[in-house]
C-alpha cells in the first residue's frame, strides 16, 4: 500500500513544515509494517510538498492512520498548508511505484520477467489443453487476465516482501 499527501504549504510556514514533515515520516517509519516514508520537495515556482508512505498491507496503513501519534502531528500542521490532497494505491500501482531507497532495477525486471515467465508457463501447461474449442483472442485474453491479476496482487507482493533485502540491498 502506497499513500500520497500532497500539501501546498504556506510560503511563509516552509522552514516549519519541513521540520513537521521530518518528525511524521520519523514517526510513521517506526510503526509495524513501514516500508519507507519520504519527502518529496516542490520544484522552482511551486509550494507543493509530498509525503509519501509505504506499507506492506492494508492493516498496517490502517494503524498508521488511526494511531493518536498521526492524530497529533495532523493538528499541529492546519495552520501550515493551504491545500492537502490524499491518494492511496495498492495492487500493481502499488508495485511499481519506486520506493524510498531504490535499489537497482535490474534486479526487480530479472524478478518480474521469472514470475511472469513461471505465470505463463504454468497457465500453458495446466489451462491452455483445456481450450483448444476457445478463439485465440479469448484465450490470450483469459492468459493475460490470469497473468495480470497473479502478478500484481499474488506473486509480486509476496515475493518483493520476501525478497526485499536483495532487491533493496543496504548502502551501508
Amino acid at each position: 500500500m502506497t499513500v500520497t499527501v500532497a500539501r501546498v504549504v504556506r510560503p511563509d510556514r516552509r522552514e516549519a513544515f519541513e521540520r513537521w514533515a521530518e518528525n511524521v515520516l520519523e514517526l510513521a517509519s517506526r510503526f509495524p509494517g513501514n516500508l519507507g516514508a519520504s519527502l518529496l520537495r516542490p520544484g522552482p515556482g511551486s509550494s507543493e510538498y509530498h509525503l509519501v508512505y509505504r506499507f506492506e498491507d492494508d492493516e498496517s496503513l490502517a494503524a498508521w492512520e488511526r494511531s493518536s501519534e498521526r492524530r497529533s502531528a495532523l493538528a499541529h500542521v492546519e495552520d501550515m498548508v493551504d491545500d492537502a490532497r490524499y491518494a492511496r494505491v495498492d495492487g500493481l500501482e502499488s508495485f511499481f511505484t519506486r520506493p524510498a531507497r531504490p535499489g537497482p532495477r535490474w534486479r526487480l525486471t530479472v524478478l518480474t520477467i521469472a514470475v511472469v515467465f513461471a505465470i505463463t508457463s504454468l497457465f500453458q501447461l495446466l489451462v491452455t489443453p483445456h481450450l483448444q474449442g476457445w478463439p485465440v483472442e479469448a484465450r490470450l485474453l483469459l492468459s493475460a487476465t490470469v497473468v495480470v491479476l497473479l502478478l500484481g496482487h499474488v506473486a509480486m507482493p509476496l515475493l518483493t516482501r520476501w525478497l526485499s533485502r536483495w532487491l533493496r540491498p543496504s548502502r551501508d
